[in-house]
C-alpha cells in the first residue's frame, strides 16, 4: 500500500509534470472511485480548472483546482500517479485521466479499484473530517506532540504508529522500519514506553520516512538504494536481521504481519 513515502513521490511527479497546466478534457473511466459524483458532474467540475498547487497530507495527495476546490487523491492497495505523453502510454488500469494539452496528460492508476478520488472544497476542512492526525513529517510536529498522541493509546505500539487518527502517512511497511530502527518491539504498549524511548521513536520515525523518499519509495530499487541496516530488504520469511544476523520473525497484530527481530526487539520486561 503506497505510505506517505511513496505519496510524496507522486507528489514530486505531479509538480515536476502537471503543475501549473489546465485541464482540457476528463477521462472517468471507473465511476466507483469517484464517489458520488456522476462522470459527466465530475469532468464539468474538472473542466478548464488549473493544476495551481499541490500538498500531501499523511497517504493523501491533494491538488488545489482554483475556484473548483480541491481534487482529493488516495490510492489504496497499489494506486498511483503517472503522467505520460503519447496516447498509446496511457498506462493499464488508469481510472482517471486527465487531459492537460500540448500532449500531457494525468493518469490515476489503481488496479485492484481500493482507493478514492473526490472534489472537496477545502483541503483543511477534509483532513478534519477524515479525522486524519498530523502528518507524520510536518514540521510543525513536535515531539512533545508525537509524544502525547502515542502515550494516550493503551495498545501495542505498532497499531498506534498505523493509525492514521494518531499520526497520518505510516501505514504496515513503514511502521516494521521504525519500529526496528528504534529497536522497539512491535507489541509494546504504546502507553508504557519510557520517555527516550518515545523521543527515539519520534527520531526514527523522521529518518526513515525521509530515507524512503530520498531512495526512491516504491521504485524497483529502493530496496537496493537504502543504506545497510535496514530491515526492509529482510523484510520476508527466512530474511534475517541486518544488525544481528538473527532470524526475522513475524506476528499478527491487529489482522496485519508484523517482521521484527527477537533479539534486536525485546518485549516489555
Amino acid at each position: 500500500m503506497p505510505e506517505l513515502p511513496e505519496v510524496e513521490i507522486f507528489k514530486r511527479h505531479f509538480d515536476a509534470t502537471s503543475r501549473g497546466r489546465r485541464v482540457s478534457g476528463v477521462a472517468v473511466r471507473d465511476r466507483k472511485m469517484i464517489g458520488k459524483l456522476s462522470p459527466a458532474r465530475f469532468a464539468a467540475r474538472l473542466k478548464r480548472a488549473r493544476l495551481a498547487a499541490s500538498r500531501r497530507h499523511g497517504k493523501y495527495l491533494l491538488i488545489d483546482l482554483g475556484k473548483a476546490g480541491w481534487l482529493a487523491l488516495h490510492f489504496g492497495m497499489n494506486g498511483a500517479l503517472r503522467h505520460f505523453g503519447k496516447p498509446g502510454d496511457d498506462p493499464a488500469y488508469d481510472r482517471l485521466r486527465l487531459d492537460l494539452g500540448a500532449g500531457h496528460h494525468l493518469a490515476y492508476v489503481n488496479p485492484r479499484r481500493i482507493g478514492r478520488v473526490a472534489l472537496v472544497e477545502d483541503a483543511d476542512a477534509f483532513i478534519a473530517e477524515e479525522g486524519l492526525g498530523p502528518d507524520a513529517l510536518d514540521r510543525r510536529l513536535r515531539a512533545g506532540d508525537f509524544a502525547r498522541a502515542i502515550a494516550a493509546h493503551r495498545r501495542d505500539i505498532k497499531s498506534a504508529l498505523m493509525d492514521q487518527s494518531v499520526i497520518a502517512g505510516i501505514g504496515n511497511l513503514y511502521s516494521d522500519e521504525i519500529l526496528f530502527q528504534a529497536r522497539l518491539h512491535p507489541r509494546r504498549r504504546a502507553d508504557r514506553l519510557e520517555k527516550a524511548e518515545v523521543k527515539r521513536l519520534f527520531a526514527k520515525t523522521r529518518s526513515v520516512l525521509r530515507t524512503a523518499v530520498r531512495c526512491g519509495a516504491g521504485s524497483e530499487q529502493m530496496l537496493e538504494r537504502l543504506p545497510k541496516g535496514f530491515l526492509l530488504p529482510e523484510r520476508r520469511r527466512g530474511g534475517r536481521c541486518p544488525a544481528c544476523g538473527g532470524a526475522v520473525a513475524t506476528l499478527k497484530l491487529g489482522g496485519r504481519t508484523a517482521y521484527y527481530c527477537p533479539r534486536c526487539q525485546k518485549p516489555e520486561r
